[in-house]
């Protein structure tokens, strides 16, 4: 499929996603919407009709579906390892009720095609097997992922009928992406998540630089262009009802993670020090991306330290700090 003056619809086009996707979809020549919330786009990119909308109101949706071919649902309300261990589950409700208004908004707007991120926290955990997606409701999510885990699952069966059962169907892809980082991500240590935190942490250069957790958990971390090479691919692809692991497929231990930070970023000696008392998450996530690989025809192209080398200069850039930094108190 060209998206060349397509109607397309990208909602959280602030987040580390949407920000990233909205100028590949531009470069393809599509006619973009994006949907924006709490948070302005800076800077705003030219051509792109931005709407005011909160997602969880039936009326917004329908607005901002309204003549729209494709939808790209990048929005959701997220949260830190620290927001996983506050439990609460219906902060993560709100999502469920976006999706499926937004779904329901995208079928009745005559929409072709709807593009969603899902996310690995649906899965069970397995250990050092890596998940497959016919494991999404085998068993119940990570205790810590449980809630968020359950709002991913219902919107997955949601998609899944509007795919198959509705009149008129609406062909519904369904990516589940790793834990996603790159250039936009949110570095706000209140709700980042590991790996903007820790780039954060060493361009700041703390000391000491402390960690969370033991330092031997382990993350497939995939960056944030890859992820969007996979949205367009389903894009191009995808009729009816399919879903996707998407990640970078490998993991690596968080100490590997802040050890290849300090070395890319310059920051010898770091005091490093893990503090297993604070919150963490699963301890082990390995996904297989063979099915993305063999029917969507994408590869994860960016390597660990690429991805983290271009996103701490995206920090540094936006943050306005030098190389040349002393160490801070990071306590």
């Amino acid at each position: 499929m060209s998206l060349a003056d397509k109607l397309v619809l990208v909602t959280g086009a602030t987040g580390l996603v949407g920000t990233n996707l909205v100028p590949a979809l531009l470069a393809q020549g599509a006619q973009v919407r994006a949907t924006v919330h709490r948070k302005p786009p800076a800077p705003a990119a030219p051509g792109v009709e931005y709407v005011a909308a909160d997602l969880t109101r039936e009326e917004d949706c329908a607005r901002s579906v309204a003549g729209q071919e494709l939808i790209f649902h990048c929005a959701a309300r997220g949260a830190s390892a620290g927001g996983f261990n506050q439990g609460g589950g219906l902060k993560f409700l709100e999502n469920f009720y976006m999706d499926a208004r937004l779904l329901a908004a995208a079928q009745a707007a005559g929409a072709k095609k709807f593009l969603w991120l899902g996310s690995t926290t649906a899965y069970p955990p397995t250990g050092e097997r890596e998940v497959v997606e016919d494991d999404l409701l085998v068993g119940e999510p990570f205790e810590k992922y449980h809630a968020v885990g359950w709002s991913k699952r219902f919107t997955e069966v949601v998609c899944k009928i509007y795919a198959e059962r509705a009149t008129p169907k609406l062909s519904v892809a369904v990516l589940r992406p790793s834990s996603i980082y790159g250039p936009g991500d949110d570095f706000d240590l209140a709700t980042a998540h590991v790996v903007p935190a820790l780039v954060r942490k060493v361009v700041e250069r703390w000391s000491p630089l402390e960690v969370w957790g033991t330092g031997r958990e382990e993350r497939d971390l995939v960056f944030v262009d890859d992820v969007v090479d996979a949205l367009l691919l389903a894009a191009e692809k995808v009729e009816g009802h399919a879903a996707y692991n998407i990640g970078a497929g490998t993991s690596h231990t968080v100490r590997e993670v802040i050890e290849t930070l300090a070395q890319l970023d310059g920051f010898a000696g770091a005091n490093i020090q893990f503090d297993p008392t604070k919150p963490t998450t699963i301890p082990m996530r390995r996904i297989s991306i063979e099915r993305a690989i063999r029917e969507l025809g994408w590869q994860p192209r960016t390597s660990l330290e690429a991805g983290l080398r271009r996103t701490c200069a995206w920090f540094r850039r936006q943050a306005g700090l030098n190389q040349d930094l002393h160490p801070v108190n990071g306590a």
